[in-house]
């Protein structure tokens, strides 16, 4: 398999796994009534599962240059 293909099944795969975190199971085990740090609990994740997902991206798409 070549470089292009293995960096496609992984943005694939991460794109999967941004569907499944952003999806309505998930954000409702984050909708709660209290804050970290002054920031609603939902909103804390949906920031920071959001830069998780663009820094794996980065990697991936930076990876082997």
């Amino acid at each position: 398999m070549g470089d292009f293909e293995v960096k496609a099944q992984r943005l694939v795969a991460l794109c999967m796994l941004g569907l499944l975190l952003f999806n309505y199971p998930i954000l409702a085990l984050f909708n709660v009534p209290t804050s970290v740090f002054g920031i609603p609990v939902l909103y804390a994740y949906i920031f920071a599962a959001w830069s998780v997902l663009i820094a794996c991206m980065a990697l991936v798409v930076e990876k082997g240059e």
